[in-house]
């Protein structure tokens, strides 16, 4: 059980959940001594926010959690929401390339394929980059594999470039909004590195498919009435949860602990601290503590995003291919990175007399949609759907939400980074504990996974 006073610096998913079990229990067993959650702004919730939009709840940040590593699931239902958990109706997914949409091959991890028959059907690749990946299995291996490299570097060796541009490149930039040659393969691509440790890539990729073959769960889950529900109730949970707190520094104390100083001098004291903010917002706090892991924490780099929803007339919906979606891989050129059917992904959304579309724009190197105001936004993006898909009229209403820095880029050497970030924090400042979407995963899921493994130190501590 734990003693004392936590102090959580930081009202996204990680540092909600992360107070929240430190004063339930990650186990249930219940949780003991005081928290405060300190959070900068003037809402919770992070990258998390819901807008309504003809009439209905969306998400314009982070839509949903996977469903087939069980944090997400597991806080969800403790909360109360297991009876609005949401699956997607379909999952098929189309692919923009070469001027028409054309289906994304099945039998992939992140894109690299298990069955080339599948990737020839789709005819997503060139013939010249079909034959190209079909020599995969008889090329050497790569001597001296030891140590992290890029995706495209593991990817691009064996199986072209073609499969990196045009298959991997498109799912990377979903998740990461990062490029295949600088993000890690250790860090962005872990069932791609388990994958490639096997005699073939597609030997290893296969192997993975057979494993995850029986598990029927769904990839994705979200919450009926937007991800904002997830937010409100890890807040109502908590005791003391103050906005507009911004954290200056963190003085040390003798004997232990820290003092959280706020803009205007209050001090709020702590055994223990867990900093859950961005690495670019932690990093100063950290190098006046620990300069070698502030010094790490500025170098991660981050890229900044935008959403735009739209509603469509409902017959919208006789033109929109099937499925739930389309990406676009970045060599087409196109603003548009990925575009959700969101009233035929989420059952939720559907029917009614809109038919709603979630487009994302931006990658770590393309940031055309800074030069747009939101109306220029709105219509370049429509113009591209139209040009996708045949829609031929223009959206009820849209909404645009732009994400500045909000995507942490996990770049080869992060998990050496991440090591070294707490290594360097465990000597000099051992009441400090850092957690989020800069270290070991971006998604809902693995920040809520951070939460629980932090919780449960301090839950265990005397």
């Amino acid at each position: 059980m734990s003693s004392g006073r936590t102090v959580v610096i930081g009202g996204g998913i990680t540092g909600l959940a992360t107070a929240w079990l430190l004063r339930h229990g990650v186990d249930g067993a219940g949780g003991a001594g005081e928290v405060t959650l300190l959070e900068a702004g003037d809402r919770l919730g992070g990258k998390i926010a819901s807008r309504g939009i003809e009439g209905v709840t969306v998400d314009v940040g982070a839509d949903a959690f996977l469903a087939r590593r069980p944090e997400g699931e597991r806080l969800a239902r403790r909360l109360g929401l297991g009876d609005d958990l949401v699956a997607p109706a379909t999952g098929q997914v189309w692919l923009w390339v070469r001027g028409r949409l054309r289906p994304l091959p099945t039998g992939t991890v992140l894109g690299v394929p298990a069955d080339l028959r599948s990737v020839a059907r789709s005819g997503v690749l060139s013939p010249a980059g079909l034959v190209r990946a079909a020599l995969e299995p008889v090329l050497p291996r790569r001597r001296g594999r030891g140590g992290d490299r890029s995706v495209a570097d593991a990817v691009g060796r064996r199986f072209g470039r073609d499969v990196t541009d045009v298959l991997v490149e498109p799912l990377l930039g979903g998740v990461y909004a990062g490029r295949a040659d600088r993000l890690s393969l250790e860090a962005a691509a872990p069932a791609v590195a388990s994958a490639d440790r096997s005699r073939s890539l597609r030997t290893g990729v296969r192997a993975h498919r057979r494993r995850v073959a029986d598990d029927d769960r769904p990839v994705f889950l979200t919450v009926e009435g937007g991800l904002r529900r997830l937010v409100d109730a890890l807040a109502a949970g908590i005791d003391d949860v103050r906005t507009g707190a911004t954290v200056v520094a963190l003085e040390p104390r003798d004997g232990g602990g820290a003092d959280v100083v706020l803009t205007g001098g209050e001090r709020v004291a702590a055994d223990a601290v867990v900093l859950t903010v961005p690495a670019f917002a932690a990093a100063p706090l950290v190098e006046a503590l620990a300069p070698t892991a502030g010094r790490l924490l500025a170098g991660i780099p981050y890229a900044s995003v935008a959403v735009v929803t739209a509603a469509y007339p409902a017959e919208v919906a006789e033109v929109v291919p099937r499925g739930s979606g389309m990406l676009v891989p970045p060599r087409e050129g196109r603003l548009v990175k990925a575009v959700t059917w969101s009233s035929r992904k989420w059952p939720h959304l559907a029917g009614g007399d809109r038919f709603l579309l979630r487009a994302s724009v931006g990658r770590i190197d393309d940031e055309r949609w800074r030069d747009l105001d939101d109306d220029e936004l709105v219509a370049r993006v429509s113009g591209e759907l139209a040009a996708a898909t045949g829609i031929g009229t223009a959206p009820v209403t849209t909404l645009v939400t732009r994400w500045e820095r909000s995507l942490p880029q996990y770049e080869v050497g992060h998990l050496r980074r991440v090591r070294d970030v707490r290594d360097a924090i465990r000597v000099r400042a051992p009441w400090l504990h850092v957690a989020g979407a800069a270290y070991d995963g971006v998604g809902l899921a693995p920040c809520i996974a951070q939460a629980e493994a932090v919780a449960a130190r301090l839950n265990a501590r005397g």
